[in-house]
């Protein structure tokens, strides 16, 4: 498997697993305000998922404006999702983008973005899956702190578990 593939796939795998363990908790501990860069773990979750689909949206082409329009309504649309319909949600964005990717003959490849603030980025496809990756582990770490304010417990998703029980999976 192509590296910036594992990396979105262990992307995914840490998403998952944090959500799922927000199942295990008290129902009211995602929703709860902290004082934190965030006021809820809910809201970094909306946060991580959107700019993922930002992300997707650029890759497959789309200009500033268009990814602004397409994101401009999720605070809205999501709003009211309760922890399940999140899980779906990342699951079913997570297979978009790894299809993306997979259908791609080079993720190495060069592509151009334009930015109306910060200019012209010149950047490959495997360059931007780093960056989805980065921002990812970054909030996953907001939430762990948030969590940990909250009384509860985290739940490790280094990168180092997912290829154990990546490994555990193929050997199996």
């Amino acid at each position: 498997m192509d590296q910036t593939v594992t990396l979105y796939a262990y992307h995914n795998w840490a998403n998952q697993r944090l959500l799922h363990h927000l199942k295990e908790l008290p129902e009211p501990v995602w929703k709860q305000e902290v004082q934190s860069i965030f006021p809820t773990i809910e809201a970094v979750i909306r946060h991580v998922y959107q700019v993922d689909h930002v992300w997707l949206y650029t890759m497959e082409g789309r200009t500033f404006e268009e990814v602004v329009e397409a994101v401009s309504g999720m605070n809205e649309e999501t709003k009211d999702w309760t922890l399940d319909e999140w899980i779906s949600r990342h699951t079913a964005l997570s297979s978009q983008i790894l299809s993306f990717l997979e259908q791609q003959r080079d993720l190495h490849a060069i592509s151009s973005y334009r930015h109306p603030h910060f200019g012209e980025l010149r950047v490959s496809f495997a360059e931007i899956v780093q960056h989805i990756v980065n921002h990812g582990t970054y909030h996953r770490g907001n939430l762990t702190v948030m969590l940990r304010q909250l009384g509860c417990s985290g739940v490790s998703t280094d990168y180092i578990f997912y290829l154990y029980e990546r490994n555990q999976t193929h050997t199996a």
